[in-house]
């Protein structure tokens, strides 16, 4: 009935173009074809194993007919396949059925609208790669940034976050990315900065690391002792590609100790200057510290810092995480026992019970008495200034995680202003006492986070 109706007009998309070349445009459409969910509803389906064991990837079989819709015009994709009975050779193209009357209104956005998606599948499948700066005199061929692949396999699953933190954090990352036109549309940089900052051994690397493979990002990992001035580190940011991460970790250390030739007013522009706007969109800038008390107060000022999130030593709920995720111990005999010597002011870094369990991984029980003995013998192991510092005491150094750019238009959470501090984020957002070994224990928002 519908072919009675309408006119409908055929367009090819061969496999190789007239000089026998590969046809770019066909492997774009054979990525868009077999992404689409309707692939499901053929007649005849192929599967295939991916990159990972888990993984199963559908592609559509010789001959037949897919169904896509856009702009409420519906067409039709055939996997066209012509084969020959000489050395099997086949000709392979795409046919695209669409109505006369649709073609004018929606060809030419359908398909700048396959080039957008294909691109969007061959960046999420393509493997991650860690950069690493070279020092200015070196010159190797590869340029100022050496690579190798980014294999680090911490999730934001696998990270001892509390719940509700860890779904903000991921909210706020997915809004980042969709949020490409609201940052146009203000005028500003599509980037955010993230400050993580606690104690060595509390999660701030691993963290970064569930980040990057969160967002299926390159990373970058600065390191300022090898930029010999301002002008160097201007020129090394605009060497970073989009859909990265760019991290420098130790800032504090790195500033305090002097150990960089890089200047205050060099960061500055770094971190929020006309380079930064101007050196392509859809990147997180990481910022670690241990403390960030004697940090120019210019460095955190909102539009440099849009995130701040503090990771602390442990507590008795996420020595219970870290259990689970080490041990597959959900409750055992010896847990009262952690628990009273936790709330008797003693604490330890994740890493440090990370690493107990690990060792004692075939003996749960030998695990528990390690840890137990551990903490007993070194009670002010990782404590700062005589003054053990544990997640539920950590009340005065919120987070602050600003409202995502578009949060109005996506009917998210209603972030009131307010000015940061611990009475109003307890009126705003009630007492956050966040039990986990790597969360921070407030939000407040601060309205300069939103125009600079």
């Amino acid at each position: 009935m519908d072919d009675r109706i309408h006119v409908h007009q055929y367009l090819k998309v061969a496999e190789l173009n007239e000089n026998g070349q590969d046809n770019e445009f066909y492997r774009r459409v054979f990525l868009y074809i077999n992404s689409l969910p309707s692939i499901e509803d053929s007649n005849f389906t192929n599967l295939f194993s991916g990159k990972k064991s888990t993984d199963i990837i559908l592609s559509l079989d010789d001959n037949q007919v897919i169904q896509d819709e856009f702009l409420g015009a519906r067409v039709d994709w055939v996997n066209k396949v012509e084969r020959f009975d000489h050395g099997g050779v086949c000709n392979r193209s795409f046919l695209l059925r669409i109505k006369k009357k649709d073609k004018r209104r929606t060809l030419r956005p359908y398909l700048q609208h396959i080039h957008a998606v294909s691109d969007d599948i061959e960046q999420r499948r393509s493997e991650l790669k860690l950069f690493i700066n070279n020092g200015p005199s070196e010159n190797p061929i590869s340029g100022r940034w050496r690579s190798v692949p980014f294999t680090h396999h911490s999730t934001l699953d696998t990270i001892a976050m509390d719940a509700d933190l860890k779904n903000k954090v991921k909210s706020d990352l997915e809004n980042f990315v969709k949020s490409q036109n609201y940052y146009h549309k203000m005028g500003r940089a599509w980037k955010r900065n993230y400050l993580l900052y606690g104690p060595s051994g509390t999660g701030k690397s691993s963290f970064i690391g569930a980040m990057a493979n969160f967002l299926n990002y390159d990373v970058y990992d600065i390191d300022l002792s090898r930029v010999s001035d301002d002008s160097d580190l201007k020129l090394l940011l605009l060497q970073t590609s989009s859909r990265s991460l760019i991290v420098i970790e130790d800032l504090d250390r790195l500033i305090n100790e002097k150990l960089t030739t890089t200047t205050l007013s060099g960061l500055l522009n770094f971190m929020d200057g006309i380079v930064n706007s101007c050196c392509g969109d859809e990147k997180i800038m990481v910022f670690t510290m241990n403390s960030k008390e004697q940090i120019d107060p210019a460095m955190l000022r909102p539009g440099r810092i849009d995130v701040h999130i503090h990771f602390p030593y442990c507590d008795f709920n996420s020595f219970k995480y870290l259990a689970n995720n080490y041990l597959g111990v959900k409750e055992h005999k010896l847990f009262p026992q952690v628990e009273e010597i936790f709330h008797s002011g003693a604490t330890m870094s994740p890493a440090a019970i990370g690493e107990l369990m690990i060792v004692n991984r075939s003996s749960p029980s030998r695990a528990m008495k390690s840890v137990i003995t551990a903490l007993q013998s070194s009670g002010t192991e990782g404590k700062i200034g005589g003054k053990g510092k544990r997640l539920s005491d950590s009340a005065s150094s919120p987070l602050r995680l600003e409202p995502p750019p578009h949060a109005e238009e996506t009917g998210g959470a209603n972030w009131k202003d307010s000015v940061p501090g611990a009475k109003e984020v307890r009126k705003l957002y009630g007492l956050l006492r966040l039990k986990s070994c790597k969360s921070p224990s407030s939000f407040d928002h601060d309205p300069g986070m939103i125009e600079r």
